[in-house]
């Protein structure tokens, strides 16, 4: 049993609970405000972020790329044709290269933004940064969006999945990074017929229906969040 301490709607969150649920590991939930800098979170993780995972009476394991390999390290031959990393070498480069382009680059120049301002901010109180979102931050995020919507769109034209001819961890970072965006109806689907019909195959899998079904309190969802034919 793992213990995960999350936010809802951080994006590297989401990843590793789809992960979670994609290798049928049985977790559970704990949220995490990490601006309040709680004490006993700190003892786990130094650098105040979530995701942070612990199996049973295990050590703490901080950071989804560091939750991902345990994964795949621990379940990932056990899980047959239900893997998410490839075998060959080169294909698993692929793989983490595209994971760590939408849990840190995505994140950085687009989901982080879009997160921070208009979710976070809600919940912290103003000592701790909460307030007013800002505009010239989000006019970016809305810029690097559709930058990266073109590449991802590349990618599913070329490919059958995202890193290649199979679901892969890569699928999962960035439908996990866009869906938090997409609760926001930032997301211009319109844009890019490839990345939307991928993305609606990755809205059907079971693994992703805890995270359509969630909701920020003074916040609507986009009215085609949740729907799988969108």
């Amino acid at each position: 049993m793992f213990t995960l301490y999350h936010h809802p709607f951080c994006p590297t969150s989401r990843f590793v609970r789809v992960a979670l649920a994609e290798y049928e590991a049985r977790f559970e939930l704990v949220v995490e405000q990490t601006w309040a800098g709680r004490e006993a979170f700190l003892r786990l993780n130094p650098a105040g972020e979530v995701p942070v995972a612990i199996e049973n009476d295990g050590p703490a394991l901080c950071g989804a790329t560091v939750i991902m390999e345990y994964l795949e390290d621990t379940r990932g031959y056990a899980a047959g044709k239900h893997r998410m990393m490839p075998d060959n070498p080169n294909a698993r480069a692929e793989v983490r290269r595209l994971c760590e382009w939408f849990l840190l680059k995505f994140r950085d120049e687009v989901s982080g933004p879009f997160v921070s301002e208009r979710i976070f901010k809600l919940e912290m109180p103003a000592g701790a940064g909460g307030g007013a979102p800002d505009s010239a931050s989000l006019r970016t995020a809305r810029a690097n969006m559709r930058h990266h919507l073109r590449y991802l769109g590349y990618l599913v034209s070329e490919r059958d999945w995202i890193a290649g001819d199979q679901i892969s961890f890569a699928d999962l970072a960035a439908a996990t990074a866009l869906s938090a965006v997409d609760y926001l109806g930032e997301v211009p689907w319109h844009e890019d017929g490839a990345a939307r019909a991928w993305y609606a195959r990755m809205k059907s899998r079971p693994s992703f229906r805890p995270l359509l079904a969630e909701s920020v309190r003074g916040v609507r969802a986009a009215t085609h969040y949740a729907n799988l034919d969108f």
